[in-house]
């Protein structure tokens, strides 16, 4: 950890307490200010000093829930995480002061005084955050905070991850090396590194690297006092939500598929429909738009629901269950089968059960367009308002697609394909297929309401800047 990282991580606790503190403050004077007392008279009687001893103690009730709520927490967590977390804990931290005042008989007769603390808490708060965020980004551009880290694999993942972390220096991370494979000179090499302190961290990114060697370099990061991370293979991703139990004196480990049961699925349902419903009235003029422009650039319908034979084109839904799927038609008529016959040679994801045709030349003018912008895929909403599928969640599946899918990667079957989801948001067409299927595990054994959020927030953002698009 780097020292940065804990300075910035402490000094969070004074700025929490001032932030709490001016938040109570100027919510006081907020009530007294002339133009909401003539509007609604002050009948109590409350001096600044009284105030004071009362919110004094109520803030560090709040710090306290802060900490709980693991707003102290040195692990690095998305700005949405972060702010969604703030208004969880200011809202439990206030809920917690009003049970104590109710119980101690200390009574608080202003509930504008009350509603209006706990909304500026929620903004001061948030804002020292982003503010502290801010700051660190900045000092990471000289240097400060940086982890320099070398990337053990000869592996497009560790190719990608390399031009990450140059691509975005406010991750963090400077990569400082890249190996093939970790052996006993790259281990003088990087233990030559740790004594001239060139390095923090260690990336495993070869999930195909053996068990030996694996262990060996844990060992060996732990002997020099390293970071150590990895890219999880299938195995490892489906595992992250495993729980164990004791039976007969014996660990068995149980493996749970993912929280989206029970409340959770009923939530995500409710979040689809009323989540699908906006969108489409959001976006209905840009559909009609689309819609006319298709019907004037080229012959044919304007959604692509049929294939060349006439019959209904499908995906595979939750569960292996196929259902109809439609979307704005990018490409001429008559077209689609082509990609298994005349365009066969151009696919780029050749040896996976995905075919991606790059400058296809069945796409028209509109098509082009719609398809850089993701237009073409505005239609899904109805799909997911009708339960076919869901705003996030895996990528839609053709069913010649899923039959050459290997047993481990049928587990993105378990959710319904969704719009967007980790994969379109880390990449879009540029990622392998085996690190899109693990990132999809990674969604199914981790899913938060929260995380869905994110996801939606940033895609937007990946589709303006057509990261990975074709």
């Amino acid at each position: 950890m780097k020292r940065s990282e804990l300075a910035f991580t402490l000094a969070l606790l004074p700025l929490d307490y001032l932030s709490l503190l001016a938040a109570g403050i100027l919510a006081y004077f907020a009530r007294f200010h002339p133009a909401l007392a003539e509007i609604r008279p002050v009948i109590f009687d409350l001096t600044i000093n009284g105030y004071l001893k009362v919110i004094a103690p109520m803030v560090i009730v709040f710090i306290l829930v802060f900490a709980a709520s693991g707003l102290y927490a040195v692990r690095r967590k998305s700005v949405g995480e972060e702010l969604m977390r703030i208004i969880l804990a200011c809202s439990a931290a206030m809920a917690l002061v009003f049970a104590i005042s109710f119980f101690s008989r200390i009574l608080f007769e202003s509930r504008f005084i009350a509603l209006a603390a706990w909304v500026l808490t929620i903004l001061f708060v948030s804002l020292t955050r982003l503010v502290i965020r801010g700051l660190q980004k900045s000092m990471l551009r000289y240097g400060v905070g940086i982890h320099r880290v070398v990337i053990i694999g000869d592996t497009p993942t560790a190719d990608v991850l390399t031009k990450e972390f140059k691509r975005k220096p406010s991750l963090g991370f400077r990569t400082v090396g890249q190996y093939k494979a970790f052996n006993k000179s790259i281990a003088d090499r990087l233990r030559k590194m740790k004594r001239d302190d060139k390095i923090d961290e260690v990336i495993l990114a070869d999930s195909e690297a053996s068990r030996h060697q694996k262990l060996e370099l844990i060992a060996f990061t732990e002997n020099e006092h390293l970071g150590f991370q990895y890219s999880a293979d299938l195995f490892a991703a489906a595992v992250g939500r495993s729980v164990i139990h004791t039976h007969a004196g014996i660990p068995v480990i149980e493996v749970r598929k993912t929280p989206l049961d029970g409340w959770g699925a009923i939530y995500k349902r409710l979040f689809d429909i009323v989540g699908s419903l906006t969108l489409i009235i959001i976006t209905s003029p840009i559909m009609i738009i689309t819609a006319i422009a298709i019907k004037l650039d080229s012959r044919g319908t304007i959604f692509f629901s049929k294939l060349d034979n006439g019959s209904q084109a499908l995906r595979i839904g939750q569960g292996g269950k196929p259902f109809p799927y439609f979307k704005f038609r990018s490409m001429r008529p008559r077209t689609h089968n082509m990609r298994y016959k005349e365009l066969a040679e151009d696919n780029e994801r050749k040896g996976t059960p995905l075919v991606k045709i790059k400058n296809d030349p069945r796409v028209t003018s509109v098509g082009a367009f719609i398809r850089k912008f993701s237009i073409d895929e505005l239609p899904e909403f109805f799909l997911v308002l009708r339960g076919h599928m869901s705003l996030v969640g895996p990528r839609p599946h053709l069913p010649e697609e899923v039959r050459k899918y290997r047993d481990e990667q049928r587990k993105v079957l378990t959710l319904k394909p969704g719009i967007t989801g980790m994969a379109q948001i880390s990449g879009r067409a540029n990622l392998d297929f085996d690190d899109e299927v693990r990132l999809d595990v990674h969604y199914i054994e981790n899913w938060s309401p929260w995380l869905d959020l994110r996801i939606l927030l940033k895609t937007p953002l990946v589709v303006i800047f057509k990261k990975g698009a074709y």
